[in-house]
């Protein structure tokens, strides 16, 4: 199938917009790319250090005949989706040594959970711990003694905070490595009904906590698909996973041999052999296009959107909003996860998954097919499953048809015909709104405002019954300047009661909402942000706000915006306590959110 006209134009255009940073980027891979293994460059008493605890590898690593992995390791066991990892290193190095190689830890990255800091101060940290991250994971690899690198993490800033990093060090070849899903447990609508039941005041703690436990309860990411699964669909889209590793359970016979294979791979792929990938041919601008496809099309979350530019501005390649609009325009939504269905991504995996989604997408023309992988050359590697055969990974063509159209359907016959992203533009700035979760009838949100500077306010207002008509809430000083840009995730049970309560209302803010969020319309994003004096510092109680996700656009009607003054908020108090104090250099120096909120890049 040749290439979509719309996806082949964004791709132009994307292509055309990056040919500057892009061409320097390529161009200080491949210098670096041809001085060769890097270990090579040092002395001996620089590998000496290197090599003082390797004990029976130190005569491979000082031959430099054979490749030596980097590992850098997320691993914390305070995160349910990284506690696996914890024996992986141990694993890696013996199937290295089995296939001729080594590995070392080359270090460790901080992995926080948004789950555990929602709507706390913690939160605060979590969209910079991105750029720690990366930042974390490059003192890592400086130290020049690795061919390859596998990245070990799953979770929200991790995946991309290790690819920003994964991308600097393109000139080396670097395969994701994740730890797969925990098992399905009480199912994510009730536990959304027993959130709603709690917000009303229905039920207690006791009955809260019960739910979330049972919600929660074991080894590997959460099983929604929110911002830490769809970092999962998007690294196999782009090419940096083996095929069909994203969704096999931790603990599983396959689970173990697909990080076997993927050690093997990466010591098949160093300068050392005959089929050199490194990172930086395979992050141009096709993957970053199939990897925003492979987000509309599964309905993921909207970090992405800040995400994706900063990954991609340390490869060079120079994203845009209305990239994302406009791929969501032609890209068919076909599946139905949680918070955009009742499935899990266990259903979601068994229904046929990325590989079924992967095929049907490269049939419509909707994927560039011609890209490089880890996995070799053609995105039609990943519409192959991966099996077990004694004891090793083998693949076969995957599921020819969806195992349950109720969660996962043909792109020919998708739940709607776009995958439900809209950039958002008007008299407030721009942002984005996902719909995909949003019934039709609520895609229009014409009501008058009521500005607030912080969650907590928001809740105040709905347990003291202030919530009695149409309400446009807006909720500022939540942009990365302000706070960090914490998640306000913790309002989608307030909003959904409001909501099913028969009124109209929508939400507008400069921060941003989980993966998790689904069912209320919410302008997110919207930049410039309050503290930057953006429109939205501006919106007084009252205004009347009309949010169209159909036309995308959001005004403030019967206002001219530019006659006010902004209003200010007392921001002293973000600057102290969990740690704040460290990250004053990154709320004075961040980027712009719609170019990625980056302070690394």
């Amino acid at each position: 199938m040749s290439l979509h006209p719309k996806i082949a134009a964004v791709t132009d255009r994307i292509r055309a917009r990056s040919e500057g940073p892009r061409k320097t980027y390529l161009d200080t891979m491949a210098r670096a790319a041809a001085e060769g293994p890097r270990r090579a460059h040092l002395t001996c008493g620089n590998q000496a250090h290197a090599y003082a605890a390797m004990g029976g590898d130190k005569d491979s690593l000082v031959a430099e005949k054979s490749p030596n992995i980097g590992i850098i390791t997320a691993y914390n066991d305070m995160l349910s989706a990284h506690q696996p990892f914890e024996t992986f290193p141990q694993k890696i190095k013996d199937a290295a040594r089995r296939a001729g190689g080594t590995a070392q830890v080359a270090g460790g990255v901080p992995a926080m959970c948004d789950g555990v800091t929602q709507g706390q101060t913690g939160m605060e940290l979590s969209l910079f711990s991105r750029d720690v991250i990366a930042l974390s994971a490059a003192v890592g690899l400086s130290h020049n003694v690795f061919d390859s690198a596998l990245y070990l993490g799953v979770c929200d800033k991790i995946v991309p905070g290790l690819v920003m990093a994964a991308a600097t060090f393109g000139y080396i070849p670097g395969i994701f490595v994740p730890a797969g899903p925990m098992v399905s447990g009480l199912p994510n609508d009730e536990k959304s009904r027993v959130r709603q039941e709690f917000a009303k005041g229905n039920i207690g703690r006791a009955e809260l906590m019960k739910a979330e436990m049972e919600s929660y309860h074991g080894p590997g990411t959460c099983t929604f698909y929110g911002t830490a699964n769809t970092n999962q669909m998007l690294m196999e889209f782009m090419g940096l996973h083996l095929p069909g590793a994203s969704f096999v359970n931790p603990g599983t016979p396959l689970r173990e041999a697909l990080t076997d294979a993927a050690t093997e791979r990466a010591l098949q792929i160093t300068a050392l052999g005959n089929d050199f990938r490194p990172v930086y041919e395979i992050l141009d601008e096709r993957a970053f296009v199939n990897g925003i496809v492979g987000l509309m099309a599964t309905g993921g979350s909207t970090n992405l959107v800040i995400h994706l530019p900063a990954m991609a501005k340390a490869a060079g390649v120079i994203l845009d909003l209305e990239d994302f609009s406009d791929l969501s325009e032609v890209t068919p939504l076909m599946a139905k996860v949680y918070p955009n269905g009742l499935a899990d991504v266990n259903h979601f995996h068994a229904a046929g998954g990325l590989s079924f989604m992967i095929s049907e997408l490269l049939n419509a023309g909707l994927l560039h097919g011609d890209v490089k992988t880890v996995a070799g050359d053609g995105l039609n590697l990943y519409t192959q499953e991966p099996k077990l055969s004694d004891g090793r990974v083998s693949y076969e063509p995957g599921a020819g048809k969806s195992q349950n159209d109720k969660i996962l359907r043909p792109a020919t016959d998708p739940f709607q015909a776009s995958g439900g992203l809209t950039q958002l533009e008007g008299n407030l700035g721009r942002g984005v709104i996902k719909t995909s979760a949003v019934a039709s009838e609520r895609h229009i949100i014409e009501a008058p405002a009521r500005v607030f500077h912080d969650q907590a306010s928001v809740k105040e207002a709905f347990k003291a019954g202030e919530f009695t008509s149409d309400t446009v809430i807006v909720v500022r000083f939540q942009g990365p300047k302000s706070n960090g840009m914490p998640e306000l995730h913790g309002l989608t049970p307030t909003l959904a009661v409001l909501q099913d309560r028969g009124l109209k209302v929508a939400l507008v803010t400069d921060g941003r909402m989980s993966g998790a969020s689904g069912k209320v319309p919410s302008a997110i994003h919207v930049c410039p942000e309050a503290a930057d004096q953006g429109p939205i510092a501006k919106v007084q109680d009252g205004d009347v706000i009309r949010l169209d996700a159909t036309t995308g656009t959001i005004e403030v009607l019967g206002v001219d915006l530019d006659s006010r003054t902004a209003a200010t908020a007392d921001l002293t108090g973000n600057g102290n306590g969990v740690g704040r104090e460290l990250f004053e250099v990154f709320r004075r120096n961040v980027g712009l959110v719609t170019e990625g909120a980056g302070v690394a890049v």
